[in-house]
């Protein structure tokens, strides 16, 4: 994948995770294009003047650091200016605009380049699948990672969003799988040439998933967020009332999650472990004990595998990153996606998921919508529903797509 060396990398949306790789790579002397959606292209404002600031404590196992202003060679709303010539298309938006983003690319698309999303959160299975819409046979990688490689907030200042991103952590290693899995080698060589992934190539290293299945169980999201977010609403709704705070100083990790939630989480992990081994498919390693942990086990991906942080200390580094409501991507993507994918899944394989289905329920009724029947994200949308677990290996794979009868 050398050829990659010195192409340039395209990154789509400018929220916190794309505005922080662009800037990220671009201090490394990477050419670097980042497109936002029109609809969002505030998020851009400023950014040809100022360029995009890394600053934050970026904690990390191995000591990596990358400070400065990087400037990127384009700024645009022009999908094809940004794609046009690039090697790596890093696609960094919310799950929801996945399918209007990949249709705008994959008519783009061109014989070598390589796609990396991140998190995953179907995506490769959405892509491939307008792929086959529009007849798209350009040779083409799409590989996904099972999370962000920081931990970033972009800095507001008396109510103005500024170009700085606050990277609180770097993560020493990740996890990624390409569909089909036939390519995951090829598409984890082509990691080596995205500098915004350099603590992880100098940490310890980049983990071959099997199959995007694994990358999607392995996002531990759902089984954090999920849990910590509904079960832990009552001081997130009291923290500036009743327990007299600063709203936004509130972080679920800080002051929600408690023994009682970790038992819920560990529950709802093993519920998906159980489904992994049904599909034949690994995920990642989480232990019991990583959940009494304010830190999760998010804290063993920067800090190395002893970091915890008891439920008896305060951990300030979290406090102010939030959920501020239940209106929040902790509730309205991580169940409609993530959960639910879980449990479609379960049903498909037979594997009973009733602490997630139990969080699907709870988090309807305190957001006062059915996040499921509102949700797209079936597997039926996803084109693998009507797959036999035969079909559906030889799909993940090899690649070989089985049409619907």
């Amino acid at each position: 994948m050398s050829y990659l060396k010195d192409m340039p990398i395209a990154i789509l949306g400018c929220g916190a995770v794309g505005k922080t790789m662009a800037g990220d790579c671009a201090l490394a002397g990477s050419t670097v294009r980042l497109w936002e959606q029109e609809n969002f292209k505030h998020n851009l404002k400023n950014l040809t003047r100022t360029g995009i600031k890394l600053t934050g404590n970026q904690f990390s196992y191995y000591g990596f650091e990358r400070r400065g202003v990087g400037h990127v060679d384009m700024v645009t709303t022009d999908m094809a200016e940004a794609v046009r010539g690039a090697g790596i298309i890093i696609v960094a938006t919310v799950a929801m605009a996945h399918e209007s983003v990949f249709r705008q690319l994959v008519p783009l698309l061109e014989d070598g380049q390589v796609i990396h999303i991140l998190p995953d959160n179907c995506g490769t299975f959405i892509c491939r699948k307008i792929m086959r819409e529009l007849n798209c046979t350009r040779k083409v990688i799409v590989g996904a990672w099972y999370t962000a490689p920081y931990g970033v907030r972009i800095v507001k200042r008396g109510g103005v969003v500024t170009n700085e991103c606050k990277i609180e952590d770097r993560i020493t290693t990740i996890r990624g799988a390409a569909l089909p899995q036939a390519d995951t080698d090829a598409f984890i060589e082509s990691a080596q040439y995205i500098p915004a992934l350099d603590a992880i190539r100098t940490g310890d290293g980049f983990v071959k998933g099997t199959t995007v299945v694994d990358i999607n169980l392995s996002n531990v999201n759902p089984v954090i967020h999920v849990p910590g977010t509904v079960l832990g609403a009552a001081v997130m709704q009291n923290f500036d009332t009743v327990l007299g705070q600063d709203k936004k100083n509130y972080s679920l990790y800080g002051f929600a999650l408690c023994p009682a939630i970790a038992e819920v989480q560990a529950v709802f992990w093993e519920e998906e472990k159980a489904l992994a081994k049904a599909m034949k498919v690994d995920i990642c390693t989480v232990n019991y004990e990583d959940f009494f942990s304010r830190t999760t086990m998010y804290g063993k991906e920067y800090m190395g595998p002893d970091f915890a942080v008891p439920f008896e200390e305060k951990y300030e580094n979290f406090y102010g990153d939030g959920p501020f409501d239940l209106e929040n991507r902790y509730i309205t993507e991580d169940v409609p996606v993530g959960c639910y994918l879980i449990q479609q899944l379960g049903r498909k394989y037979n594997v009973p998921t009733p602490t997630v289905d139990c969080m699907i329920y709870l988090a309807n009724v305190m957001i006062k919508r059915d996040l499921i029947a509102g949700s797209k994200y079936t597997l039926d949308y996803l084109d693998i529903d009507h797959m036999t677990d035969e079909q559906l290996q030889k799909y993940l794979y090899d690649g070989e797509f089985t049409p619907k009868q």
